[in-house]
């Protein structure tokens, strides 16, 4: 590249990262949602624990087969239309979710009783699980951008600080939700607050949608720049070929194919075991097994993420700076810190210091986050810019099937068993995942060599 080309290069490859970020957060802003409004819509609507319970189930196994093939449609089609699209309609279907009484009314014409309630779950759930398909058309595309707009050898640390916009995400869509239920809806009991934990960050998430037709730009030739050398489409011919017989022989040799991404993919569901174990449940596990205050329980879920953070930068920043790349290594350290620090939580006594509390449960954050950010570029580096979203959307299937475990499974263990049995349950997938990351120890840190799609072999 020229001089000229370079500055431009960088202008637009900081505004994607950005605009991606930003983009990517707001998808948070109407999946995590859910979680804050649960108390309303058991105490308003008389909705059980089971179907709240089956919702968040149904909607985490939607979203990861939505992962997956939203990750092989991605990699064809223009990632700037389809993130925005997607996160516009996510947020239409918060909005049409919060209307779930009033539609239930229209359709039942009853206030209550057995058709009423018994139809607004259905409509409810339909939505989240519609919610759940549509969230998938997140982050395939984001894989696509990065990888035409970051090189091999920086994506490990750029993409680690890009992975924090979930968190961050997360975070703030926990903070606004909180603010709701606590000071909107009508009397002392603020009924009616849990509609507004999703009309007000649907009405952001639109705004976002918007926001990201006008930032975002597909790849680099599409404002006349080159592509990363290397790793270019070189004519159109060769971008033809992601639509022919040999593009689909790609994707079985380097995706389908490929032993490498389907034993990210493995590793992928046992890192999101552990990580939803205490997302899913970690208020419910903090109060009756450590006998911890819910307001300290809720902090305690905040900071795992916090320090989640911390944890996928620094990840990042070791895979590139001591391990020449290889994302993979990185999260065989990381898994074993996971595996050390929740025995650590567990085998603390209930009247421990709140401090060490903390201290244990964010040191297991700062661990688990490291493979849930790599796993991603691990994935894309393998299978190469040409099969990133699709790669990213097979393993991405393997982690969003982990809520048949985290969910239901946990609870079950949990209320059959005790929260002993569910913290062995967590201990011993920490350390199964630890086992399958070392199957690749020996992988090299990306396939870039082999022949890409387009070329002969």
């Amino acid at each position: 590249m020229t001089p000229e080309q370079k500055k431009r290069f960088k202008y637009w490859q900081t505004r994607t990262i950005i605009a991606t970020m930003v983009g990517y957060a707001l998808f948070y802003f109407v999946r995590k949602n859910f979680s804050l409004a649960m108390p309303g819509l058991e105490a308003d609507l008389g909705i059980s624990k089971t179907s709240l319970g089956i919702f968040l189930t149904l909607n985490g196994v939607v979203y990861g087969l939505s992962r997956f093939v939203n990750g092989v449609l991605a990699d064809r089609m223009n990632a700037r239309w389809y993130m925005s699209i997607g996160l516009a309609l996510c947020a239409l279907s918060n909005f049409a979710f919060g209307f779930g009484e009033d539609v239930s009314y229209w359709l039942t014409g009853e206030h209550d009783g057995t058709q009423f309630t018994n139809m607004m779950i259905l409509f409810m759930g339909i939505m989240w699980v519609v919610n759940g398909m549509l969230q998938g058309t997140g982050f395939p595309p984001c894989a696509r951008l990065l990888t035409h707009w970051v090189p091999p050898t920086e994506l490990a640390t750029k993409m680690s600080w890009w992975n924090t916009s979930h968190s961050i995400g997360a975070g703030l869509v926990v903070i606004l939700c909180g603010y709701i239920m606590g000071n909107m809806g009508v009397g002392a009991s603020h009924t009616g607050a849990w509609r507004w934990c999703f009309w007000l960050p649907a009405g952001i998430s639109f705004a976002g949608a918007i926001a990201l037709a006008i930032f975002l730009r597909d790849t680099p030739s599409s404002v006349g720049l080159p592509e990363l050398e290397g790793t270019e489409t070189k004519d159109k011919k060769d971008a033809a070929a992601t639509k022919g017989p040999e593009y689909r022989a790609f994707l079985r040799k380097h995706v389908f194919g490929n032993p490498l991404i389907w034993i990210l993919g493995i590793a992928n569901f046992f890192v999101y075991v552990v990580r939803f174990s205490v997302l899913d449940w970690g208020p419910s596990l903090l109060s009756q097994s450590k006998g911890v205050s819910m307001e300290h329980a809720g902090w305690l879920v905040a900071m795992f993420e916090i320090a989640g953070i911390a944890g996928m930068v620094f990840a990042g920043w070791a895979t590139d700076r001591w391990l020449k790349g290889r994302a993979h290594r990185t999260c065989v350290f990381c898994m074993a810190g996971a595996a050390l620090f929740v025995f650590l939580f567990w085998r603390l006594p209930a009247d421990a210091p709140v401090w060490l509390l903390f201290a244990t449960l964010c040191a297991a954050g700062f661990c688990i986050y490291g493979p849930q950010a790599l796993i991603g570029i691990a994935a894309a580096n393998q299978a190469t810019k040409h099969a990133a979203a699709t790669a990213n959307g097979l393993t991405g299937l393997f982690g969003y099937a982990s809520t048949l475990v985290s969910g239901v499974g946990l609870g079950y263990l949990a209320q059959h068993y005790g929260w002993d049995l569910a913290y062995v349950g967590i201990l011993a997938m920490a350390l199964v995942g630890m086992a399958v990351f070392l199957l690749m120890w020996r992988a090299r840190a990306d396939g870039y060599d082999e022949p890409q799609a387009g070329q002969s072999n």
